[in-house]
């Protein structure tokens, strides 16, 4: 009582394995066109926050050079009021000193 003779299980055994690998060359496929899609959004979404942080970068770095600048206006001004009282202050000591010394 033969069921199948044997080139029906050789045309079986064909079948199989042409299912399975078509089945496993459409996955490669669809697996392969999702991620260069994901890799084409997540470039694009990378791009977008690079510019953007490129760009709070700049202003944060304008902003600090124009403190410094300010910092540095305002300590200048502060050693040349310190130079000023300096040059009384010698002036007076040497007054001082000519007048003791004679």
């Amino acid at each position: 009582m033969d069921i199948m003779t044997e080139p029906q299980s050789w045309v079986l055994i064909g079948l199989f394995t042409t299912i399975m690998l078509g089945g496993m060359s459409i996955m490669t496929i669809l697996i392969n066109r999702s991620i260069d899609s994901l890799r084409l959004e997540m470039t694009g979404r990378i791009d977008g926050l690079s510019g953007e942080m490129n760009g709070r970068i700049d202003g944060l770095s304008g902003e600090m050079n124009g403190r410094i600048d300010g910092l540095r206006g305002e300590m200048n001004s502060r050693f040349d009021a310190m130079n000023v009282r300096m040059d009384s202050l010698d002036k007076d000591v040497a007054a001082l000193v000519k007048r003791v010394m004679g």
